[in-house]
């Protein structure tokens, strides 16, 4: 799928640096206060963690104190996460889909099924922890209407070499776009075996050269349609040696 469904806009979406923030913060006032929109506020933890690396990471109890005492006392706010009941949560996005709430903090159990086609607006914090397949459906949260949308990921300072994919993830709304550049950058990890991620052990193939990857696949299917391999004794005992090598390796 290469457009958008009938009648919705491409999602705007901007990486945010920490000297941007309150600047973000009274551009997101206006805009719900003029047009009555939505807002998410996605953060990737429920509470503080005392893990070194995880220090400078906004947890979404905290976000959601601050924003609703300090930045957006005027508003609504409602806070999402995993702990709730499931009946809690439930309550929480009936509320929020029934604009009783302007803005929703929650850890990214919004991630899918939920279908607010009012909420026009996602910030995202620590935007460098979430791959790019996590912050690709947390954006798809929004744009669900007919109203322009904007994403904004937020960062710390102290992750810019993550910049250069969070600057591509805002450069684009395809999900194939993106898959192809996590693979690129990130490695397809083992065709056969467990490794999600890394770079392939594979001497000649390269899967991400498609051309060759789909003239390969036209021949083998050539191959199997037209021959039996009963019938080429010698290229049977080659992939038969090398099965019981491989066996033999493990």
């Amino acid at each position: 799928i290469d457009e958008m469904p009938k009648g919705r806009k491409i999602i705007k979406t901007y990486v945010t640096p920490e000297q941007k923030r309150a600047n973000g913060y009274e551009w997101i006032r206006n805009q719900i206060s003029n047009d009555n929109v939505q807002a998410y506020v996605v953060c990737p933890l429920i509470e503080n963690s005392d893990s070194e690396t995880m220090t400078s990471v906004r947890a979404a109890t905290d976000v959601f104190k601050h924003l609703k005492d300090d930045i957006f006392p005027n508003f609504s706010l409602a806070l999402l996460h995993g702990k709730l009941k499931s009946r809690e949560k439930k309550q929480i996005m009936e509320d929020f889909n029934a604009k009783k709430y302007q803005i929703l903090v929650s850890t990214s159990v919004v991630e899918v099924g939920i279908d607010v086609s009012n909420a026009t607006i996602m910030i995202i914090e620590g935007a460098e922890r979430f791959g790019l397949a996590q912050l690709h459906q947390l954006r798809g949260r929004i744009g669900r209407g007919e109203k322009q949308s904007y994403c904004f990921l937020f960062t710390s300072n102290h992750y810019q070499q993550k910049q250069k994919r969070l600057q591509f993830f805002a450069s684009t709304n395809s999900g194939l776009a993106l898959a192809e550049y996590d693979l690129k950058n990130r490695g397809p990890g083992e065709l056969y075996g467990t490794k999600q991620h890394g770079y392939s052990d594979l001497k000649i193939a390269d899967i991400m050269d498609t051309k060759s990857v789909n003239i390969a696949q036209t021949a083998v299917k050539e191959f199997t349609d037209n021959y039996k391999l009963d019938d080429h004794e010698y290229l049977k005992s080659c992939i038969e040696s090398y099965q019981i090598n491989q066996i033999a390796r493990d």
